[in-house]
């Protein structure tokens, strides 16, 4: 416990790999390889910087004294300067070549793409797992019939399967668009102080080649195999927007799936995980709520609402920079990630045990049977010498009679009233032989297969993390 506040994302939800991702070390670890990459390019490219001042920066990466840079930061009122000074008294014969020819962003935003990279290549290995679990579950349930709904009313069956592909579909769509985000990263580079590189036009005294090498080694470092064309003193906020999208886009998916869960576990159709001992009420013991789900939910609210931080800041880059961006990119960017990572660990833990009431789908699926088979009664009927107008009244009124009934609790018999209309020349038992549940179910066991086949690729991607899940 502490006496001060905590975030919930740290304390209660994120991963260990994400908050480690957006520590402080991470950051200032990622500022110093930055450092380093520079003065590396500097070097070689005959700017007077030795490779025993390179080798001190190394050897000291992790070397941080947090305590030092926050008392210089106090006096200077400048994070980057003040980490500058903290390096180089740990690294004294390096001390003047740090930062050479750079600005501030340089280390802040250089490092901030970085870390968003692989905190979004995280984030799509998670996406993975939530797919490769409604996979396993939509194949083994492929063929089950179940009560359709649109506008949350009985409808046309479908099976158990079928209805996770639609989850499945909507988590291949993040996948794309995370995909389509990565393919296009592009790191700032060293680019001076309003993007014109005059700085390094006058170290490498008007050598735009060995400006461009310079920066294509910063990049190739880091794994980026370009910079952005053009920029002012920050890469362009426009990348920042692009990947809010895909984090609320997850959440979109996440909330759609997670409430499907709830809903059905109102009516005892599907149940979300729940552990021997788990308490699901406080004061009413037999409870069951699906508090996963509903977390998942919660989270991804906050989420959603969180995205809409980066359009707004990118749309108020004053001319080469202003700097109302830093505090609320500080808070937005991490948050949204770390918000993505707790609703997708959520996810993976729903997924992965999804229990099925198969009795009470059986039940829901032959209680509006009768009403769902009067279409193929109809046709049977006109076969049998009925007349399609006569008989679709008939099916109109008596239907209207047994959903009152059942409205009212009380039994019914459909196919009886139908019978005994005479207008079908059919019995009641040949009435009953159209309520087989597996035709009306259409291609759904189709549709499964061929888009769990389609997906297998994708699914071949996953790695295993982060596999003691708590929640």
């Amino acid at each position: 416990m502490t006496d001060k506040y905590e975030s919930p994302l740290s304390s209660r939800y994120a991963s260990e790999y994400m908050l480690k991702l957006f520590s402080a070390e991470k950051r200032i670890e990622t500022w110093r390889r930055l450092w380093i990459a520079l003065a590396r390019a500097e070097s070689k490219l005959g700017l007077p910087i030795t490779a025993e001042q390179i080798k001190e920066l190394e050897d000291n990466v992790t070397n941080i004294d947090f305590e030092c840079a926050k008392e210089r930061e106090s006096k200077v009122r400048h994070d980057v300067m003040a980490h500058v000074y903290t390096y180089g008294i740990v690294a004294p014969s390096a001390a003047g070549i740090i930062h050479l020819g750079a600005t501030s962003c340089y280390v802040t935003d250089n490092a901030d793409i970085i870390i968003y990279r692989d905190a979004l290549r995280f984030i799509r290995n998670g996406v993975i797992g939530v797919i490769k679990n409604l996979a396993q579950f939509a194949s083994e349930y492929k063929a089950m019939p179940t009560l359709g709904y649109t506008h949350y009313q009985p409808a046309q069956l479908v099976t158990v399967g079928k209805r996770a592909s639609l989850w499945m579909q909507d988590f291949a769509a993040d996948i794309e668009e995370i995909d389509s985000v990565l393919s296009s990263m592009k790191l700032l580079g060293c680019r001076g102080t309003t993007g014109t590189e005059a700085s390094f036009v006058e170290l490498f005294e008007g050598d735009g080649k060995k400006i461009d090498e310079m920066n294509r080694m910063i990049c190739e470092e880091f794994g980026f195999e370009k910079c952005f064309a053009v920029c002012g003193q920050t890469y362009p906020r426009k990348l920042d927007s692009r990947i809010l999208n895909c984090l609320s886009s997850v959440a979109q998916s996440c909330y759609r799936m997670a409430n499907d869960i709830r809903l059905l576990q109102h009516d005892r159709q599907v149940e979300e995980p729940f552990e021997k001992s788990q308490i699901g009420s406080s004061a009413m013991a037999y409870k069951r709520n699906p508090m996963r789900s509903e977390r998942i939910c919660s989270l991804a609210r906050y989420l959603m609402a969180d995205a809409a931080n980066a359009p707004m800041t990118a749309s108020v880059q004053w001319l080469e920079r202003t700097l109302d961006d830093s505090a609320n990119r500080r808070i937005s960017m991490p948050e949204g990630f770390l918000c993505a990572d707790a609703i997708l660990r959520l996810a993976r833990n729903v997924t992965n045990g999804i229990h099925v009431n198969e009795k009470i789908v059986e039940k829901a699926v032959n209680d509006y049977l009768p009403f769902i088979a009067t279409e193929n009664i109809l046709m049977e009927g006109v076969k049998h010498g009925g007349n399609r107008q006569e008989l679709h009244e008939v099916i109109r009124s008596c239907s209207m009679k047994a959903t009152e009934k059942m409205k009212n609790g009380e039994p019914f018999d459909l196919l009886a009233d139908l019978a005994a209309s005479g207008k079908f020349n059919m019995t009641v038992e040949e009435m009953k032989s159209a309520l087989d549940p597996s035709n009306y179910t259409g291609r759904c066991d189709v549709q499964v297969e061929r888009y769990v086949e389609e997906l297998k690729p994708l699914i071949a991607q996953y790695n295993e993390t982060d596999s003691t899940i708590n929640l």
